[in-house]
């Protein structure tokens, strides 16, 4: 099977657009990313996390959503591809670049491939969500929400399990974050803004009624619940409600490269 196969088409934004544009946007799409253009030219791609950075900035940060073009967000998270490129090939370049793969010829954009599209066409294997979960950074409801920006910056991940009591009582993501710094941005005064912000805690963002899975839960059930969700990651639970690590769509891409480094070793 080759990219071409199952490649879709990119939601589009310009580089002039502004950020507050790209985001509704992405939530009318619900999708994670855009791929930026300059006229015909790709310039890179804007994602939640790069929107959650940038409204996080001193240098933006009396100014609203609406007054920032997507260019100040726009990230080189992506890699040039060509249709017939094999899938494996695929999983193998989205891992180690990090990036979404572009699928050009001829100077002609032709589609994309994110996680999305690979995790729906690559048979996961018989493994289970303990053999690729990874440790999980949590926050509990009380903490600042400027402090869970900046352990999603720092340890760049795109959500935080909330734990209260030793129980996942929500998860907090990126997109939670930077909808809440443009509405932020765009709705309170200047001059009450980094008040506000200031005193804005990871309860008045999160999402409860997480969606959870086992350490024995087969990997092809959590794809499943990742792709039918449209959700980014999910906390993995022992058998005694304990969170003991997070699973997320770039997780399973590492575990599909490595399986399929291991079959061709």
């Amino acid at each position: 099977m080759k990219v071409k196969d199952i490649m879709v088409e990119p939601i589009l934004v310009h580089k002039s657009d502004t950020v507050s544009h790209a985001m509704e946007l992405m939530n009318k799409q619900e999708t994670r990313r855009l791929l930026v253009l300059n006229g015909d030219d790709i310039q890179g791609v804007i994602t939640m996390r790069s929107i959650a950075r940038k409204l996080g900035t001193w240098k933006s940060s009396n100014l609203p959503a609406s007054s920032l073009h997507v260019a100040a967000a726009t990230t080189n998270m992506f890699v040039k591809v060509l249709p017939d490129l094999d899938i494996k090939d695929a999983v193998a370049l989205m891992d180690s670049s990090g990036g979404i793969l572009v699928v050009t010829d001829s100077g002609k954009i032709h589609g994309w491939v994110t996680p999305h599209e690979l995790m729906k066409n690559v048979r996961a294997g018989k493994g289970y969500a303990a053999d690729l979960m990874k440790d999980a950074v949590s926050v509990t409801p009380g903490e600042r929400v400027a402090h869970a920006r900046r352990l999603m910056l720092d340890k760049d991940i795109g959500r935080l399990p909330v734990i209260e009591n030793g129980i996942v009582a929500g998860i907090i993501t990126e997109r939670d974050v930077a909808n809440a710094m443009m509405n932020f941005r765009d709705l309170v005064p200047d001059n009450h803004q980094d008040e506000r912000i200031r005193n804005l805690i990871v309860a008045d963002i999160m999402t409860n009624n997480v969606k959870i899975v086992r350490t024995n839960t087969p990997i092809s059930e959590v794809v499943s619940l990742i792709l039918n969700e449209n959700i980014g990651g999910v906390p993995v639970l022992n058998l005694r409600d304990e969170m003991v690590g997070i699973i997320s769509r770039r997780s399973i891409i590492k575990y599909l490269a490595l399986m399929n480094q291991s079959m061709a070793d």
